[in-house]
């Protein structure tokens, strides 16, 4: 996203939430990579609200004084919490610009384009798919992106014009595997647990102790396997077990 020229805009803070591949306000507006935020006025389209005064107004071009339409943002990280944002959302840095309205604790702006994102903990996901489907949407944003991984420590992710850093996809990349280690370790197969047998189908375990496994595979078929060859694939989510004798039995 490239700010117009001659524009000097002002740099507030905003938080996010994080949808399939979309970066959305807590209301639901979505904000589109590459593509400014423009503020819209909807003073016609709620209606009157029980024991408030109407709108006085047509819709007009936001923001006005006399409104509460525009693109909000406050002046810093404690402001932003002051006004009752999670503490531990998706925010950061947002370009302002157009016409912008000052308040107390921040601005309403005509137009708006995020500018930094620092990311809880709690964005990485357990699955490798859904970290890489999160990572792609936001790097069409082009901005700067800074994991917060937790007693002041912040890791570089992204840099605008620069692409993905070293550091933070190593970050991630350890994270998403100490997690499936800690998963594989408190896993244990139990009776009535799916073990695909590779060319022959899923079996249902019937038996599993620390050396042997019993499944029955297509409801009649007894299949003995030793505890070791049944391992957790990370990118199916499934235990699997290969190179079984073609009797299994």
């Amino acid at each position: 996203m490239r700010i117009p020229d001659l524009i000097s805009p002002i740099i507030g803070y905003r938080v996010w939430q994080l949808d399939a591949n979309r970066l959305r306000s807590l209301n639901g507006e979505q904000w589109s990579p590459g593509k400014a935020l423009a503020a819209r006025c909807r003073a016609l389209s709620y209606g009157p609200i029980v024991g408030r005064a109407g709108a006085a107004h047509d819709p007009h071009k936001p923001p006005q004084i006399e409104c509460t339409c525009g693109v909000y943002a406050a002046r810093g990280l404690e402001h932003l919490r002051s006004m009752g944002c999670p503490k531990y959302a998706i925010h950061g840095e947002v370009y302002l610009w157009g016409k912008v309205v000052e308040h107390e604790l921040g601005w309403r702006a005509q137009f708006a384009y995020p500018k930094s994102l620092f990311l809880p903990p709690e964005f990485i996901p357990s699955g490798a798919k859904a970290l890489e489907a999160r990572l792609a949407a936001l790097a069409a944003y082009d901005m700067d992106i800074f994991l917060n991984v937790g007693c002041g420590r912040i890791i570089t992710l992204c840099r605008k014009g620069s692409g993905y850093d070293a550091a933070g996809l190593d970050y991630l990349i350890g994270a998403t595997k100490q997690y499936y280690d800690r998963r594989l370790q408190e896993r244990t197969l139990n009776k009535g647990d799916r073990v695909a047998v590779l060319g022959r189908g899923i079996a249902v375990v019937e038996h599993a102790d620390d050396t042997e496994v019993h499944a029955l595979l297509r409801s009649k078929i007894v299949l003995r396997m030793g505890r070791k060859d049944i391992v957790w694939n990370r990118q199916n989510l499934r235990w699997e077990v290969k190179g079984l004798a073609p009797n299994g039995v």
